[in-house]
């Protein structure tokens, strides 16, 4: 175990006034949607009948920093879910998937021979500043009051509209191909899978992304998040709470 996980797991908990408003940060686990975290925690408060919600969504197979508001202060949720986002992940060149990541399979491949770290690393530049990008066709943007996702998965096409989005930071951070890390801050509603397939392509290849973890948005980091099952059964060891096990709602 890592110190930073280490340091999540040992988190203590302060004296909680969710009516009036809490702001709470989590490490949101593997294959969990954001929607599965709030259920959770809005279900370990229901006797306090308070709301709960989410400032930034996070893609299932993503982890890392969801920020939670409860109470009052889900009023503040768009000021939150505003900042600047700062994210580490591996992508895999050589390959592309519909969904820009590993929910679909890999539907092309392509050769890595004559792919050089230094065309790896000058690749970045046209993707730093401000840039536009497509969203995923896998993903949660609504259009016409459904969400892409699941129109994708009907095999529906939709027209999908241009976004202008800021990327302060693209660095690359380990080459072992077909592995590639990379450090990405960003602004909201940046799209990291979009961006690794525009990688890829301007690469005159295919890249998707494999691993994906927030570190930070905002002045709130990861480090100093709690575990969404810590929380669950510090929740639920007050009387007033209920007990039931910790599972996503899938």
């Amino acid at each position: 175990m890592t110190e930073s996980e280490n340091n999540l797991n040992t988190k203590t908990f302060p004296d909680f006034n969710f009516a009036e408003g809490e702001l709470l940060l989590i490490n949101k686990p593997y294959q969990w949607t954001s929607f599965d975290v709030v259920g959770k925690i809005r279900n370990s408060l229901k006797p306090l009948k308070v709301k709960v919600g989410h400032a930034g969504t996070l893609d299932p197979l993503a982890t890392g920093l969801l920020i939670l508001c409860t109470g009052k202060l889900t009023k503040q949720i768009d000021t939150f879910q505003a900042e600047e986002k700062e994210y580490t992940g591996t992508m895999i060149l050589g390959a592309s998937t519909p969904s820009f990541d590993m929910e679909t399979v890999v539907d092309q491949e392509y050769p890595l021979e004559g792919l050089t770290e230094e065309a790896i690393y000058a690749a970045t530049a046209p993707f730093t500043g401000d840039i536009q990008q497509y969203p995923p066709a896998h993903s949660a943007v609504k259009v016409n009051g459904e969400r892409l996702y699941v129109k994708a998965r009907r095999g529906e096409e939709t027209e999908l509209r241009l976004r202008f989005v800021t990327v302060s930071a693209f660095e690359i951070t380990r080459i072992a191909l077909p592995e590639v890390d990379f450090r990405i801050v960003c602004s909201k509603g940046t799209y990291i899978r979009s961006l690794i397939s525009d990688f890829g392509k301007h690469l005159n290849n295919g890249a998707y992304l494999s691993v994906l973890t927030r570190t930070r948005s905002g002045s709130f980091s990861l480090e100093n998040a709690y575990e969404v099952a810590d929380l669950v059964a510090h929740l639920r060891s007050k009387k007033e709470l209920p007990a039931s096990p910790v599972e996503p709602q899938i």
